[in-house]
C-alpha cells in the first residue's frame, strides 16, 4: 500500500483550499463533495498543474513539492482522465492507444496493450474513430490511453459526469477492476454518491475547501454529522455480502450477510462472489417484532446502536448493527417514541430497496454451504 501525503494551501480571491492529510493508496479513493468544494483543485495540485499552491505533496516518500522542489507534471508518473475524453479525432481507437503505448516510459510490466484492451473491452472498437463512439465508449478509450502511459497514480476528475445512468452502469465495473488488474491506485473525483458507493474503498469528503472526513467508505457514509455534504435524501450505508444463489424463475439473486439472507433483483454476479450493496436510510423501516404477511422480503435481525433525534424536525436517525455491519434508518421521532427505541434495543430492519454495484469485490470463492 502506498501513501500520498498532501499538506497544501491554495488561496483564490473568493475561495481557499487547505488540506492536510495522508491518503492511503490502495484500490480506489474517492474525493467527494459538492461543486466548488475544491476537489478538482486538489487533483491539479497532486498532478503538478497548480503552481500557486503552497505546501508539500509527497508520494511514497518522494517529494513532488515541498517548498524547494516542484517536480513537473510529466516527471511525476501521474495519469489523468477528465470528463472530456480528449481523444485525437484523426486517429482510430487503436491509433489513440498506440500513441500512448509507444511514448510511455518503461514501467509496470502488468500494463500491456493487449491487457488494457481486454480489461476495458476495447477490442470491438479498435478500428473506429472517436466520432463514431458513444460517450461511454470514448471514456473507456480515454481510460485505456491513460493507462498505457504506465502511470504510478491514476487521477480521475468527474470522468462520468456527462454520461447517463445506463452508460455509467456500463463503465463503472471496468473502472472498479483497474487497481486489481494493473496495480495502479486511483484517486477519483465525483459529486455523485452512487459512484462512491460502487467504486471506492475509501473516501474523503471536501466542503468549502476543507477536508471534513476521510476513511473507509462504509464508515464515512454512516456518519450523521456529514449529512449536509452527503444529503439527507441519499444518506445510507454500504454493506458487503456474499452471493449464494440465483433464482431464474423469479429473477432474483440471493446473498448472505453474515448468517442472514437477502434477496434482490437478479444480478449478473457469480455465486461465491462478494458484492457491495447500497441501502439508503429512507428505505429502511424498523419493527420490534418480526412482521408477517407483508410484501417486504428483506427482514434482518439487528440491535440499535444509536438514536439521534433532530429536535427542529420531525425526524430521527437510527443506527442498527446487523451481523457486525451497520444500517441507517430515517424515521419520524414519533415512531422512535412509539417503538421505545434506544441503544441495545433488538429490532427487525425492513429493507425496502437495495442497490448493488455490478462488480465482484473479490474473485469468486465458492464454499460448501453456498446455495
Amino acid at each position: 500500500m502506498g501513501e500520498l501525503t498532501v499538506t497544501v494551501r491554495r488561496a483564490f480571491p473568493d475561495f481557499t483550499l487547505a488540506v492536510d492529510h495522508a491518503f492511503a493508496l490502495d484500490g480506489i479513493t474517492a474525493l467527494f463533495g459538492p461543486s466548488g468544494a475544491g476537489k478538482s483543485t486538489l487533483l491539479r495540485i497532486v498532478a503538478g498543474h497548480e503552481r500557486g499552491a503552497q505546501g508539500r505533496v509527497i508520494f511514497d516518500g518522494e517529494a513532488w513539492q515541498d517548498g524547494r522542489t516542484h517536480v513537473p507534471p510529466h516527471r511525476r508518473g501521474v495519469g489523468t482522465v477528465f470528463q472530456d475524453a480528449r481523444l485525437f479525432p484523426h486517429l482510430n481507437v487503436r491509433g489513440n492507444l498506440r500513441y500512448a503505448d509507444k511514448r510511455a516510459p518503461a514501467g509496470s510490466g502488468r500494463i500491456t496493450f493487449d491487457g488494457v484492451v481486454r480489461a476495458l473491452d476495447l477490442g470491438p472498437l479498435l478500428d473506429r474513430r472517436p466520432q463514431a463512439l458513444s460517450g461511454g465508449e470514448r471514456q473507456r478509450v480515454a481510460v485505456g490511453r491513460t493507462l498505457l502511459t504506465r502511470p504510478r497514480l491514476l487521477l480521475m476528475d468527474e470522468p462520468l459526469a456527462a454520461l447517463d445512468l445506463r452508460r455509467k452502469a456500463d463503465i463503472l465495473p471496468h473502472i472498479a477492476a483497474l487497481p486489481r488488474t494493473f496495480g495502479v491506485p486511483i484517486v477519483y473525483v465525483t459529486h455523485a454518491i452512487e459512484e462512491v458507493t460502487q467504486l471506492a474503498d475509501r473516501m474523503a469528503v471536501l466542503a468549502h475547501g476543507e477536508l471534513r472526513a476521510a476513511g473507509e467508505t462504509a464508515a464515512v457514509l454512516e456518519r450523521r454529522d456529514l449529512q449536509p455534504e452527503l444529503g439527507h435524501f441519499e444518506a445510507g450505508v454500504a454493506l458487503t455480502a456474499r452471493v449464494t444463489a440465483h433464482d431464474a424463475d423469479f429473477h432474483l439473486t440471493h446473498v448472505r450477510l453474515g448468517e442472514q439472507r437477502i434477496q434482490m433483483p437478479a444480478a449478473p454476479v457469480p455465486v461465491g462472489s462478494d458484492v457491495r450493496l447500497r441501502v439508503r436510510a429512507r428505505d429502511v423501516a424498523l419493527a420490534r417484532e418480526e412482521p408477517r404477511g407483508i410484501s417486504i422480503r428483506n427482514r434482518l435481525r439487528g440491535t440499535v446502536l444509536d438514536v439521534a433525534e433532530e429536535a427542529d424536525t420531525a425526524f430521527a436517525e437510527v443506527l442498527v448493527d446487523v451481523e457486525g455491519q451497520h444500517l441507517r434508518a430515517r424515521l419520524t421521532r414519533a415512531a422512535v417514541a412509539d417503538l421505545d427505541l434506544a441503544p441495545g434495543t433488538p429490532v427487525w430492519a425492513l429493507v425496502k430497496s437495495i442497490a448493488f454495484d455490478r462488480r465482484a469485490l473479490t474473485a469468486p470463492r465458492p464454499s460448501a454451504d453456498d446455495g
